[in-house]
């Protein structure tokens, strides 16, 4: 269980970041690399590293970001761009350094290998390679991806906005991540091991990530208390950048599909009828197969629910669901 608990100095201190941050979607993605829960959008990531240079430089980048995604503070520090945060790499304090290095060896699983201990001891062989193989794997990593990272950023945030105005900061906060619940001034988050986060009035800085499966990771920032949780919008569900259709119709008609792709989208609104898998594939034109992937990735989002009854598997909408295609 994750708890942060708030001060009411931390609840008028939440606020969002201004945007994703290059190394922390960096760090995001060697974890997600190790996955399992990434999609097919992840397995084609694989496939394509197993033949380019960033397939190499993934090696000491692993060594040091568990598939939790919780990796040393010092590896992902919040920046404008790739050259600014690298220079705050470089500028870590040998302090910072170590007891980070600890924390990720004792407590994040990790083993103690060679380059981790050199980094430890400042060794500048060690830095420079740790630079090197992070400037390689970003391009593939977060550049090819970037614009789809952003407008998961500010989805999310749209989506949020909107809670906020009709649920007040609480019900926002609760929202953020499946089975939350607040007792008295501590917000609790399921999570896989016992955190206890307290910002001591310097708030929370919330920062959704378009390309997490995982649960929420909080961590020290410069202004406050960092929580990355997953976007409401998940990268396997925004469309790859590019021109849009013709004027026959097609996504930049219809926002909802140009958000989720027009299988989705159409998906997504036949849910409204609970049909099954079989239902949806006859009404679409699809395989049998197409249709569970879609309904799979939706409910991945959190749009859609599926229940068995018998032989059959029936697609809902959510609430959440509900509201995206709500005007």
């Amino acid at each position: 269980m994750l708890r942060i608990h708030f001060t009411a100095e931390d609840l008028l201190g939440v606020r969002f970041a201004d945007g994703p941050a290059p190394l922390l979607e960096l760090g995001l993605a060697v974890a997600m690399l190790q996955r399992r829960d990434g999609g097919p959008g992840f397995a084609r990531r694989r496939r394509t590293l197993s033949t380019s240079g960033a397939r190499a430089a993934l090696a000491p980048l692993r060594q040091l970001v568990p598939p939790t995604g919780a990796g040393p503070l010092f590896l992902d520090p919040p920046s404008e761009d790739l050259d600014q945060g690298l220079e705050a790499v470089r500028s870590s304090t040998t302090a910072l350094v170590h007891r980070e290095l600890t924390r990720v060896t004792t407590k994040g699983g990790l083993p103690a290998t060679t380059l981790l201990r050199h980094l430890a001891d400042q060794d500048q062989d060690a830095w420079q390679y740790l630079e090197r193989a992070m400037r390689t794997a970003y391009p593939d990593l977060v550049g090819t991806v970037w614009p789809r990272l952003r407008t998961g950023f500010e989805t999310d945030l749209a989506w949020r906005a909107r809670i906020q105005r009709e649920h007040g900061l609480r019900g926002m906060l609760v929202g953020l991540h499946p089975g939350s619940r607040w007792r008295g001034s501590v917000l609790e988050i399921p999570a896989d091991r016992e955190v206890d986060v307290r910002p001591g009035g310097a708030g929370l800085v919330l920062m959704p990530s378009a390309q997490w499966t995982g649960g929420p990771l909080a961590g020290p920032y410069p202004l406050g208390t960092l929580l990355v949780y997953q976007a409401v919008t998940p990268l396997t569900l925004l469309p790859e950048p590019g021109p849009g259709p013709g004027p026959n119709g097609g996504p930049q008609d219809d926002p909802i599909a140009a958000l989720l792709g027009r299988t989705r989208a159409a998906v997504l609104r036949l849910a409204g009828r609970e049909p099954t898998t079989s239902q949806l594939a006859a009404e679409l034109g699809i395989s049998l197969a197409s249709a569970s992937e879609h309904a799979r990735a939706l409910r991945r989002a959190g749009l859609v629910t599926t229940v068995r009854s018998g032989r059959a598997v029936h697609h809902s909408r959510t609430g959440l669901g509900h509201r995206l295609l709500s005007p």
